[in-house]
Protein backbone atom coordinates (compact mmCIF):
# COMPACT_ATOMS: atom_id res chain seq x y z
CA UNK A 1 0.00 0.00 0.00
CA UNK A 2 1.39 3.61 -0.78
CA UNK A 3 1.70 5.77 2.33
CA UNK A 4 1.44 9.39 1.27
CA UNK A 5 4.39 10.44 3.43
CA UNK A 6 7.17 9.76 0.54
CA UNK A 7 8.83 8.06 2.60
CA UNK A 8 11.60 5.70 1.32
CA UNK A 9 9.53 2.50 2.47
CA UNK A 10 6.05 3.66 1.17
CA UNK A 11 8.20 4.79 -2.38
CA UNK A 12 9.58 1.00 -2.14
CA UNK A 13 5.87 -0.20 -1.55
CA UNK A 14 4.47 1.69 -4.46
CA UNK A 15 7.02 0.07 -6.90
CA UNK A 16 8.92 3.38 -7.60
CA UNK A 17 12.18 1.49 -6.81
CA UNK A 18 14.39 4.34 -8.24
CA UNK A 19 13.16 7.23 -5.77
CA UNK A 20 12.74 4.71 -2.86
CA UNK A 21 16.86 3.93 -3.43
CA UNK A 22 17.45 7.65 -3.23
CA UNK A 23 15.35 8.41 -0.25
CA UNK A 24 17.36 5.66 1.62
CA UNK A 25 20.49 6.88 0.49
CA UNK A 26 19.58 10.06 1.42
CA UNK A 27 18.82 8.96 5.45
CA UNK A 28 21.69 6.65 5.45
CA UNK A 29 23.49 9.82 4.88
CA UNK A 30 22.53 11.37 7.69
CA UNK A 31 22.19 8.36 9.88
CA UNK A 32 24.62 5.66 8.28
CA UNK A 33 24.38 3.45 11.40
CA UNK A 34 20.90 2.69 11.55
CA UNK A 35 20.50 -0.60 11.16
CA UNK A 36 16.50 -0.97 10.42
CA UNK A 37 16.92 1.25 7.24
CA UNK A 38 19.94 -0.51 6.06
CA UNK A 39 17.86 -3.36 5.90
CA UNK A 40 15.41 -2.27 4.31
CA UNK A 41 17.45 -0.57 1.78
CA UNK A 42 19.04 -3.73 1.38
CA UNK A 43 16.41 -6.15 0.14
CA UNK A 44 15.29 -3.41 -2.42
CA UNK A 45 18.89 -3.61 -3.47
CA UNK A 46 18.10 -6.97 -4.18
CA UNK A 47 14.35 -6.18 -6.04
CA UNK A 48 17.22 -3.99 -8.29
CA UNK A 49 19.12 -6.72 -8.51
CA UNK A 50 22.30 -5.33 -7.35
CA UNK A 51 23.26 -8.47 -4.79
CA UNK A 52 26.67 -8.43 -4.04
CA UNK A 53 25.94 -4.70 -2.86
CA UNK A 54 23.07 -5.92 -0.72
CA UNK A 55 25.08 -8.65 0.97
CA UNK A 56 27.51 -5.31 2.06
CA UNK A 57 24.81 -3.14 3.51
CA UNK A 58 23.03 -6.46 4.70
CA UNK A 59 26.11 -7.43 6.41
CA UNK A 60 26.33 -3.66 8.30
CA UNK A 61 22.81 -4.02 9.04
CA UNK A 62 23.52 -7.35 11.17
CA UNK A 63 26.40 -6.55 12.72
CA UNK A 64 24.89 -3.70 14.27
CA UNK A 65 21.80 -5.29 15.00
CA UNK A 66 22.10 -9.10 14.94
CA UNK A 67 18.15 -9.62 16.32
CA UNK A 68 16.99 -8.32 13.39
CA UNK A 69 15.25 -11.11 11.57
CA UNK A 70 14.15 -9.08 8.73
CA UNK A 71 18.06 -8.51 7.82
CA UNK A 72 18.72 -11.70 8.06
CA UNK A 73 16.10 -12.90 5.57
CA UNK A 74 17.02 -10.14 3.52
CA UNK A 75 20.56 -11.61 3.36
CA UNK A 76 19.32 -14.85 2.76
CA UNK A 77 17.70 -13.66 -0.08
CA UNK A 78 20.81 -12.13 -2.11
CA UNK A 79 22.26 -15.47 -1.11
CA UNK A 80 20.09 -17.06 -3.00
CA UNK A 81 19.86 -14.72 -6.23
CA UNK A 82 23.88 -15.23 -5.92
CA UNK A 83 23.45 -18.83 -6.16
CA UNK A 84 25.35 -19.25 -3.00
CA UNK A 85 22.73 -22.05 -1.12
CA UNK A 86 24.58 -22.81 1.76
CA UNK A 87 25.37 -19.07 3.07
CA UNK A 88 21.40 -18.23 2.19
CA UNK A 89 20.38 -21.50 3.82
CA UNK A 90 22.65 -20.05 7.04
CA UNK A 91 20.91 -16.53 6.71
CA UNK A 92 17.47 -17.70 6.82
CA UNK A 93 18.05 -19.82 9.68
CA UNK A 94 19.64 -17.06 12.11
CA UNK A 95 16.10 -15.02 10.90
CA UNK A 96 13.86 -17.98 12.04
CA UNK A 97 15.80 -18.45 15.26
CA UNK A 98 14.60 -15.01 16.12
CA UNK A 99 11.35 -15.34 14.38
CA UNK A 100 9.95 -18.55 13.94
CA UNK A 101 7.26 -16.99 12.27
CA UNK A 102 8.63 -15.22 9.94
CA UNK A 103 6.76 -16.14 6.85
CA UNK A 104 9.05 -14.83 4.01
CA UNK A 105 12.12 -16.63 5.53
CA UNK A 106 10.26 -19.65 5.83
CA UNK A 107 9.16 -19.79 2.17
CA UNK A 108 12.71 -18.85 0.84
CA UNK A 109 14.40 -21.06 3.04
CA UNK A 110 12.25 -23.78 1.45
CA UNK A 111 13.63 -22.33 -2.39
CA UNK A 112 16.95 -22.69 -1.52
CA UNK A 113 16.59 -25.89 -0.45
CA UNK A 114 14.45 -26.62 -3.60
CA UNK A 115 17.34 -25.19 -5.63
CA UNK A 116 19.22 -27.89 -3.40
CA UNK A 117 17.10 -30.82 -4.58
CA UNK A 118 16.04 -31.41 -1.15
CA UNK A 119 12.40 -30.89 -2.26
CA UNK A 120 10.74 -33.03 0.54
CA UNK A 121 12.10 -31.10 3.74
CA UNK A 122 11.78 -27.69 1.63
CA UNK A 123 8.16 -28.69 1.62
CA UNK A 124 7.93 -28.43 4.89
CA UNK A 125 8.85 -25.25 5.15
CA UNK A 126 6.73 -23.74 2.65
CA UNK A 127 4.04 -25.95 4.43
CA UNK A 128 4.46 -23.89 7.44
CA UNK A 129 4.80 -20.25 5.77
CA UNK A 130 1.75 -20.96 4.30
CA UNK A 131 0.35 -21.63 7.19
CA UNK A 132 1.45 -18.64 8.63
CA UNK A 133 0.00 -16.66 5.60
CA UNK A 134 -2.16 -18.82 3.15
CA UNK A 135 -2.84 -15.72 0.97
CA UNK A 136 0.44 -14.59 0.30
CA UNK A 137 0.62 -15.56 -3.27
CA UNK A 138 4.63 -15.86 -3.58
CA UNK A 139 4.40 -18.08 -0.77
CA UNK A 140 1.98 -20.63 -2.66
CA UNK A 141 3.97 -20.42 -6.08
CA UNK A 142 7.07 -21.25 -3.96
CA UNK A 143 5.41 -24.36 -2.68
CA UNK A 144 3.54 -25.15 -6.57
CA UNK A 145 7.14 -24.93 -8.24
CA UNK A 146 8.62 -27.05 -5.01
CA UNK A 147 5.44 -29.82 -5.94
CA UNK A 148 6.38 -29.51 -9.65
CA UNK A 149 9.79 -29.75 -9.42
CA UNK A 150 9.53 -33.13 -7.30
CA UNK A 151 6.73 -34.42 -10.04
CA UNK A 152 3.66 -34.05 -7.71
CA UNK A 153 1.73 -32.79 -10.87
CA UNK A 154 -1.73 -32.69 -9.15
CA UNK A 155 -1.32 -30.86 -6.31
CA UNK A 156 1.82 -29.01 -7.67
CA UNK A 157 -0.73 -27.37 -10.90
CA UNK A 158 -3.39 -26.44 -8.41
CA UNK A 159 -1.45 -24.43 -6.64
CA UNK A 160 0.81 -23.06 -9.26
CA UNK A 161 -2.83 -21.35 -10.12
CA UNK A 162 -1.94 -19.28 -7.25
CA UNK A 163 0.09 -16.92 -9.33
CA UNK A 164 -3.01 -15.02 -10.93
CA UNK A 165 -3.31 -13.44 -7.89
CA UNK A 166 0.70 -12.19 -7.39
CA UNK A 167 1.38 -8.89 -8.12
CA UNK A 168 3.45 -9.77 -11.02
CA UNK A 169 1.06 -11.13 -12.84
CA UNK A 170 -2.30 -9.20 -12.40
CA UNK A 171 -1.74 -7.68 -15.95
CA UNK A 172 -2.97 -10.98 -17.53
CA UNK A 173 -6.25 -9.63 -19.72
CA UNK A 174 -9.11 -12.14 -18.30
CA UNK A 175 -12.02 -11.28 -20.24
CA UNK A 176 -14.00 -14.88 -20.30
CA UNK A 177 -14.45 -17.38 -17.53
CA UNK A 178 -11.90 -19.23 -16.51
CA UNK A 179 -11.49 -22.81 -18.31
CA UNK A 180 -10.91 -25.49 -15.55
CA UNK A 181 -11.63 -28.67 -17.61
CA UNK A 182 -15.19 -29.06 -17.51
CA UNK A 183 -17.42 -30.28 -20.68
CA UNK A 184 -18.45 -27.26 -23.01
CA UNK A 185 -19.44 -28.60 -25.98
CA UNK A 186 -20.92 -25.67 -27.75
CA UNK A 187 -18.48 -23.07 -26.40
CA UNK A 188 -14.98 -21.56 -27.84
CA UNK A 189 -11.54 -21.82 -25.59
CA UNK A 190 -9.04 -19.33 -25.95
CA UNK A 191 -5.88 -20.44 -25.03
CA UNK A 192 -3.43 -17.65 -24.06
CA UNK A 193 -0.06 -17.13 -24.34
CA UNK A 194 1.77 -17.17 -20.92
CA UNK A 195 5.63 -17.25 -20.09
CA UNK A 196 8.32 -17.52 -22.90
CA UNK A 197 8.42 -18.68 -26.43
CA UNK A 198 9.28 -22.30 -24.79
CA UNK A 199 6.31 -22.84 -22.28
CA UNK A 200 3.75 -22.68 -25.34
CA UNK A 201 5.62 -25.00 -27.41
CA UNK A 202 5.99 -27.42 -24.42
CA UNK A 203 2.36 -26.90 -23.36
CA UNK A 204 0.63 -26.70 -26.67
CA UNK A 205 0.86 -30.39 -26.89
CA UNK A 206 -2.38 -30.22 -24.88
CA UNK A 207 -4.62 -28.77 -27.53
CA UNK A 208 -5.90 -31.49 -29.28
CA UNK A 209 -6.99 -33.03 -25.21
CA UNK A 210 -8.58 -29.67 -24.50
CA UNK A 211 -10.23 -29.67 -27.86
CA UNK A 212 -12.41 -32.67 -26.75
CA UNK A 213 -14.22 -31.08 -23.93
CA UNK A 214 -15.13 -27.76 -26.24
CA UNK A 215 -16.74 -26.97 -29.01
CA UNK A 216 -13.85 -25.23 -30.62
CA UNK A 217 -10.13 -23.78 -29.63
CA UNK A 218 -8.32 -21.16 -30.69
CA UNK A 219 -4.80 -20.48 -29.56
CA UNK A 220 -3.22 -17.17 -29.64
CA UNK A 221 0.15 -16.43 -29.67
CA UNK A 222 3.38 -14.11 -30.91
CA UNK A 223 3.14 -13.55 -34.62
CA UNK A 224 6.82 -15.46 -34.28
CA UNK A 225 4.95 -19.09 -33.51
CA UNK A 226 1.90 -18.60 -35.71
CA UNK A 227 3.20 -20.63 -38.68
CA UNK A 228 4.41 -23.21 -36.47
CA UNK A 229 1.46 -23.79 -34.32
CA UNK A 230 -0.69 -24.26 -37.54
CA UNK A 231 1.13 -26.63 -38.93
CA UNK A 232 1.69 -28.73 -35.53
CA UNK A 233 -2.36 -28.35 -34.61
CA UNK A 234 -4.19 -28.44 -38.21
CA UNK A 235 -7.48 -29.02 -36.68
CA UNK A 236 -7.24 -26.05 -34.08
CA UNK A 237 -7.65 -22.13 -34.91
CA UNK A 238 -4.23 -20.58 -34.37
CA UNK A 239 -4.74 -16.55 -33.87
CA UNK A 240 -1.82 -13.68 -33.38
CA UNK A 241 -1.87 -11.13 -31.30
CA UNK A 242 -1.31 -8.85 -33.60
CA UNK A 243 -4.46 -9.62 -34.60
CA UNK A 244 -7.97 -8.70 -32.74
CA UNK A 245 -9.42 -10.78 -30.43
CA UNK A 246 -11.30 -13.21 -31.18
CA UNK A 247 -14.68 -14.14 -30.36
CA UNK A 248 -14.54 -16.64 -27.42
CA UNK A 249 -16.91 -18.02 -24.38
CA UNK A 250 -14.06 -19.18 -22.30
CA UNK A 251 -10.11 -19.21 -21.65
CA UNK A 252 -7.28 -20.69 -20.04
CA UNK A 253 -3.56 -19.54 -19.90
CA UNK A 254 -1.81 -22.13 -21.50
CA UNK A 255 -0.12 -22.89 -18.46
CA UNK A 256 -2.82 -23.96 -16.63
CA UNK A 257 -3.74 -26.42 -19.19
CA UNK A 258 -2.29 -29.40 -17.15
CA UNK A 259 -4.52 -28.64 -14.32
CA UNK A 260 -7.65 -28.16 -15.86
CA UNK A 261 -6.82 -31.65 -18.08
CA UNK A 262 -5.80 -33.23 -14.20
CA UNK A 263 -1.99 -33.94 -15.97
CA UNK A 264 -0.24 -36.92 -13.94
CA UNK A 265 3.90 -37.60 -14.84
CA UNK A 266 1.92 -40.66 -16.89
CA UNK A 267 -0.18 -39.19 -18.57
CA UNK A 268 1.75 -36.63 -20.22
CA UNK A 269 0.89 -36.28 -24.15
CA UNK A 270 2.93 -36.82 -27.23
CA UNK A 271 6.54 -37.25 -25.69
CA UNK A 272 7.55 -38.53 -28.70
CA UNK A 273 6.82 -35.34 -30.60
CA UNK A 274 4.52 -33.29 -32.10
CA UNK A 275 5.65 -30.73 -34.42
CA UNK A 276 6.05 -30.56 -38.09
CA UNK A 277 7.96 -28.94 -40.55
CA UNK A 278 7.12 -26.79 -44.21
CA UNK A 279 8.39 -29.61 -46.20
CA UNK A 280 9.84 -26.40 -48.99
CA UNK A 281 11.57 -24.84 -46.10
CA UNK A 282 12.78 -28.61 -45.25
CA UNK A 283 14.01 -28.82 -49.05
CA UNK A 284 15.81 -25.30 -48.57
CA UNK A 285 17.61 -26.44 -45.01
CA UNK A 286 18.81 -29.58 -46.91
CA UNK A 287 20.12 -28.02 -50.26
CA UNK A 288 21.55 -25.43 -47.82
CA UNK A 289 23.48 -27.67 -45.82
CA UNK A 290 24.64 -29.73 -49.34
CA UNK A 291 26.23 -26.54 -49.79
CA UNK A 292 28.09 -26.23 -46.31
CA UNK A 293 29.35 -29.12 -47.52
CA UNK A 294 31.32 -28.67 -50.43
CA UNK A 295 32.97 -31.21 -52.15
CA UNK A 296 33.64 -33.26 -49.71
CA UNK A 297 32.58 -36.41 -49.87
CA UNK A 298 32.41 -36.92 -46.30
CA UNK A 299 29.19 -36.13 -44.41
CA UNK A 300 29.95 -34.81 -41.53
CA UNK A 301 27.61 -34.80 -38.10
CA UNK A 302 25.43 -31.15 -38.23
CA UNK A 303 25.22 -30.24 -34.36
CA UNK A 304 23.09 -27.32 -33.65
CA UNK A 305 24.21 -24.97 -30.40
CA UNK A 306 22.38 -22.61 -28.28
CA UNK A 307 24.27 -21.14 -25.74
CA UNK A 308 22.16 -18.32 -24.13
CA UNK A 309 18.44 -17.47 -23.68
CA UNK A 310 16.82 -13.96 -23.59
CA UNK A 311 17.72 -12.24 -20.24
CA UNK A 312 14.39 -10.47 -19.75
CA UNK A 313 15.73 -7.94 -17.44
CA UNK A 314 12.25 -6.34 -16.84
CA UNK A 315 11.15 -9.68 -15.22
CA UNK A 316 13.27 -9.91 -12.38
CA UNK A 317 12.65 -13.99 -12.09
CA UNK A 318 12.86 -14.70 -15.69
CA UNK A 319 16.13 -12.15 -15.02
CA UNK A 320 17.28 -14.26 -12.24
CA UNK A 321 16.81 -18.10 -14.12
CA UNK A 322 18.64 -16.74 -17.33
CA UNK A 323 21.25 -16.00 -15.17
CA UNK A 324 21.69 -19.52 -13.98
CA UNK A 325 20.64 -21.20 -17.03
CA UNK A 326 22.98 -19.11 -19.92
CA UNK A 327 26.56 -19.33 -21.29
CA UNK A 328 29.15 -17.78 -23.45
CA UNK A 329 30.28 -20.01 -26.67
CA UNK A 330 33.56 -19.94 -25.28
CA UNK A 331 32.30 -22.04 -23.13
CA UNK A 332 31.80 -25.22 -25.31
CA UNK A 333 35.37 -25.10 -26.06
CA UNK A 334 36.24 -28.92 -25.35
CA UNK A 335 33.45 -29.71 -28.35
CA UNK A 336 36.26 -28.33 -30.72
CA UNK A 337 38.11 -30.99 -30.35
CA UNK A 338 35.36 -33.28 -31.90
CA UNK A 339 36.46 -34.33 -35.47
CA UNK A 340 33.90 -34.94 -38.08
CA UNK A 341 31.67 -32.63 -36.68
CA UNK A 342 30.27 -28.80 -37.95
CA UNK A 343 28.06 -26.73 -35.51
CA UNK A 344 25.38 -24.90 -36.64
CA UNK A 345 24.69 -21.43 -34.37
CA UNK A 346 20.98 -21.44 -33.72
CA UNK A 347 22.18 -18.81 -31.09
CA UNK A 348 19.15 -15.68 -31.41
CA UNK A 349 19.76 -12.45 -29.37
CA UNK A 350 22.13 -10.18 -27.67
CA UNK A 351 25.17 -13.15 -27.63
CA UNK A 352 24.66 -13.95 -31.37
CA UNK A 353 27.59 -12.05 -32.16
CA UNK A 354 29.59 -14.66 -30.56
CA UNK A 355 29.26 -16.68 -33.11
CA UNK A 356 32.46 -14.30 -35.09
CA UNK A 357 34.60 -15.55 -32.20
CA UNK A 358 34.33 -19.47 -31.94
CA UNK A 359 36.45 -21.42 -29.76
CA UNK A 360 39.59 -22.44 -31.98
CA UNK A 361 39.42 -25.25 -33.70
CA UNK A 362 35.37 -24.94 -33.80
CA UNK A 363 34.47 -25.34 -37.29
CA UNK A 364 30.83 -23.13 -36.69
CA UNK A 365 28.52 -21.80 -39.44
CA UNK A 366 25.62 -19.20 -38.79
CA UNK A 367 22.47 -19.25 -41.38
CA UNK A 368 20.79 -17.65 -38.38
CA UNK A 369 19.86 -14.66 -40.86
CA UNK A 370 17.40 -16.86 -42.75
CA UNK A 371 15.48 -17.45 -39.16
CA UNK A 372 12.56 -15.01 -39.44
CA UNK A 373 10.20 -17.14 -37.20
CA UNK A 374 9.80 -20.69 -35.48
CA UNK A 375 9.15 -22.46 -38.40
CA UNK A 376 12.19 -21.56 -40.19
CA UNK A 377 14.39 -22.64 -36.94
CA UNK A 378 12.51 -25.89 -37.39
CA UNK A 379 13.04 -26.47 -40.30
CA UNK A 380 16.81 -25.88 -40.30
CA UNK A 381 16.90 -28.19 -36.81
CA UNK A 382 15.09 -31.10 -39.11
CA UNK A 383 17.98 -30.90 -41.57
CA UNK A 384 20.48 -30.91 -38.07
CA UNK A 385 21.41 -34.26 -36.30
CA UNK A 386 21.59 -33.25 -32.81
CA UNK A 387 20.76 -30.48 -31.25
CA UNK A 388 22.86 -28.98 -28.17
CA UNK A 389 20.94 -26.41 -26.27
CA UNK A 390 20.84 -24.47 -22.22
CA UNK A 391 17.39 -24.45 -21.33
CA UNK A 392 15.31 -22.16 -24.04
CA UNK A 393 12.98 -22.22 -26.61
CA UNK A 394 15.41 -23.61 -29.12
CA UNK A 395 15.60 -26.75 -27.43
CA UNK A 396 12.06 -27.23 -26.85
CA UNK A 397 11.83 -26.82 -31.03
CA UNK A 398 14.02 -29.77 -31.06
CA UNK A 399 12.41 -31.84 -28.51
CA UNK A 400 9.02 -31.41 -29.91
CA UNK A 401 10.35 -32.23 -33.23
CA UNK A 402 11.77 -35.61 -31.90
CA UNK A 403 15.35 -34.52 -32.70
CA UNK A 404 17.83 -35.87 -29.95
CA UNK A 405 18.95 -33.06 -28.09
CA UNK A 406 21.74 -32.63 -25.29
CA UNK A 407 20.25 -30.12 -22.74
CA UNK A 408 22.79 -28.57 -20.52
CA UNK A 409 20.48 -28.00 -17.54
CA UNK A 410 21.38 -25.38 -14.60
CA UNK A 411 22.33 -26.90 -11.20
CA UNK A 412 18.48 -25.73 -9.72
CA UNK A 413 17.21 -27.41 -12.66
CA UNK A 414 14.05 -25.93 -13.52
CA UNK A 415 10.46 -27.25 -12.38
CA UNK A 416 9.77 -28.36 -16.20
CA UNK A 417 12.09 -30.76 -16.45
CA UNK A 418 11.90 -32.15 -12.98
CA UNK A 419 14.56 -32.75 -10.07
CA UNK A 420 17.48 -34.91 -10.88
CA UNK A 421 16.28 -36.39 -14.16
CA UNK A 422 18.61 -37.07 -16.66
CA UNK A 423 15.64 -38.07 -18.68
CA UNK A 424 12.14 -35.84 -19.56
CA UNK A 425 8.74 -37.41 -19.46
CA UNK A 426 7.83 -34.54 -21.47
CA UNK A 427 10.41 -35.41 -24.41
CA UNK A 428 11.60 -38.91 -25.34
CA UNK A 429 14.74 -37.40 -27.34
CA UNK A 430 15.99 -35.48 -24.50
CA UNK A 431 19.08 -36.12 -22.72
CA UNK A 432 19.67 -33.78 -19.62
CA UNK A 433 23.47 -32.92 -18.35
CA UNK A 434 22.97 -30.77 -14.98
CA UNK A 435 25.59 -28.94 -13.87
CA UNK A 436 26.95 -30.65 -9.97
CA UNK A 437 27.96 -26.52 -8.83
CA UNK A 438 26.31 -23.91 -9.12
CA UNK A 439 27.20 -21.54 -12.37
CA UNK A 440 29.65 -24.23 -13.06
CA UNK A 441 28.92 -25.32 -16.37
CA UNK A 442 32.38 -27.05 -17.32
CA UNK A 443 30.71 -30.62 -15.81
CA UNK A 444 27.89 -30.85 -18.35
CA UNK A 445 29.94 -29.81 -21.28
CA UNK A 446 32.70 -32.70 -20.48
CA UNK A 447 30.15 -35.36 -19.91
CA UNK A 448 28.33 -33.44 -23.63
CA UNK A 449 31.74 -33.64 -24.86
CA UNK A 450 31.29 -37.80 -24.19
CA UNK A 451 27.92 -38.13 -25.50
CA UNK A 452 28.96 -36.60 -28.56
CA UNK A 453 31.91 -38.35 -29.79
CA UNK A 454 29.44 -41.54 -28.89
CA UNK A 455 26.59 -40.27 -31.16
CA UNK A 456 29.12 -39.45 -33.86
CA UNK A 457 29.91 -42.94 -33.25
CA UNK A 458 27.08 -44.22 -33.76
CA UNK A 459 26.04 -41.87 -36.66
CA UNK A 460 28.87 -43.14 -38.38
CA UNK A 461 28.85 -47.19 -37.82
CA UNK A 462 25.20 -47.62 -36.27
CA UNK A 463 25.41 -48.58 -32.93
CA UNK A 464 22.87 -50.67 -30.99
CA UNK A 465 20.41 -49.27 -28.24
CA UNK A 466 19.68 -45.86 -27.56
CA UNK A 467 22.74 -42.89 -27.45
Amino acid sequence: MFHPDGSAESLQLAGRLDEARKAYEARLGIAPDDARTLSNYGGLLNLLNRFDEAVIVLSRAVQLAPSQADSWSNMGNSFLHLSQYENAIACYRNSLQLDPHHALALSNMGVALDHRGQHALAQQFHEAAITLAPENAYSRINHAVSLLQAGAYTAGFREYEYRWTAHDYQSFDLRKPRWKGEPAPDQILLVSTEGGFGDVIQFSRFLPQAAQHVGQVILRVRRELVSLMQRAFPDQVVSSEEEAMPAHDLECPVLSLPMALGTTLETIPLPEGYLTTDPAKEDFWRRKLEEDKGASEAVPLRVGLVWAGAPHPEIQAAFLADRRRSTDLACFAPLADVSGVVFYSLQIGERTLQVQTPPGGMVMIDHTSYLHDFSDTAALVSALDVVISVDTSTCHVAAALGKPTFLLSRYDQCWRWLSGRIDSPWYRSVRIFQQDTPLDWSGPVSAVREALILFRDCHISPCMGKV
